[in-house]
């Protein structure tokens, strides 16, 4: 359905007609925001807009984040307070949309929330544009988030990469990129864990495709994986049983779920520890997303993924979705 598509390697990076504009929540990320700042500018195809909202860092990032934005007019930085400490989910989200309200989304075609401790390879986003032209259906697509292996000490592309195991039928939380109409049909993110599975699926209820690929020029280094930047992976994978919970996700869903991540680093712990986010938020009555019909939808299509399997599940919606822009 989407074909690679070969891009000429360019001297210059460009911007172009079609207008892309990033926006960057970051907090205390002095020790990789310069990869991320040094991957978004060597793109093939530069941002129309990157602004990056600092969520009260501490640490050296105002500084760094001030000397590229002095050299680079594209970049806005704008400053928060700093509220106490990281609120994975709901913070970043709110620091997101500090950005987001900054700026005329009807002036750009693309708009990306992109973490800032990636390292994106150089035609990333052009890539994505070229795919989203091809398939008018596709609202949001990424690449696969990697994360450098203990002995990649230079966390670099050419070391051992662990795969985050993100699934196909969603674009990545770390660097999700939309096109305009679709980001604007689903209402943006929900301000709460797991905004990043939520919109996936907001997107097929409103007839749009939502995709990830893993191919050697979409891989993106995340520098570190995916849930520990606050306290620990295991609390990071609570985090993750938490937002199934308020997603609407079944007890029998979530315990295949987590059974399957127990193969994959961490092993055994990442599934048991989001087992107990679940359970936790289950057995203390947290609330759940207040939208029934959203949740109707997402447990239907979590039955057919354990019938039919997630892809085959996810082809047959792609397939409706087809018969729907017809």
């Amino acid at each position: 359905m989407f074909p690679g598509i070969n891009l000429q390697s360019e001297k210059d990076s460009l911007v172009t007609q079609r207008r892309y504009c990033l926006i960057s929540p970051v907090r205390d990320e002095a020790e990789f925001v310069r990869r991320t700042l040094d991957s978004v500018i060597a793109q093939s195809e530069l941002p129309a807009k990157w602004v990056i909202v600092d969520d009260g860092s501490k640490d050296e990032t105002p500084k760094i984040l001030a000397e590229y934005a002095e050299k680079h007019e594209f970049i806005q930085i704008i400053k928060r307070e700093d509220r106490g400490g990281r609120n994975v989910g709901p913070g970043v989200i709110d620091a997101f949309y500090r950005g987001y309200d900054q700026v005329n989304l009807e002036a750009y075609d693309f708009i990306c929330k992109l973490d800032m401790d990636l390292d994106m390879p150089r035609q990333y986003f052009a890539i994505l544009m070229n795919r989203m032209e091809i398939e008018p259906r596709l609202g949001t697509c990424s690449g696969k988030a990697y994360y450098p292996a203990p002995q990649n000490i230079e966390k670099s592309f050419a070391g051992p990469l662990i795969s985050e195991h993100c699934g196909d039928e969603a674009s990545v939380g770390a660097a999700k990129f939309y096109r305009r109409e679709c980001f604007e049909a689903i209402g943006g993110f929900v301000r709460q864990v797991m905004w990043d599975g939520i919109d996936c699926h907001r997107c097929r209820m409103a007839g749009w495709i939502a995709r990830s690929w893993d191919e050697p020029n979409l891989i993106f280094l995340h520098l570190r994986p995916m849930g520990s930047s606050d306290q620990s992976i295991f609390v990071g994978r609570m985090r993750h049983g938490f937002g199934q919970w308020f997603m609407g996700t079944g007890l029998v869903y979530i315990s295949a779920s987590a059974i399957y991540r127990m193969t994959k680093r961490p092993f055994v712990i990442g599934g048991l520890g989001m087992l107990w986010g679940y359970a936790k938020a289950m057995m203390t009555g947290k609330p759940r997303y207040d939208d029934l019909k959203f949740r109707k939808y997402l447990r239907k299509y979590h039955r057919s993924c354990l019938f039919r399997g997630k892809a085959e599940a996810t082809r047959i919606l792609d397939r409706e979705i087809q018969v729907t822009f017809r």
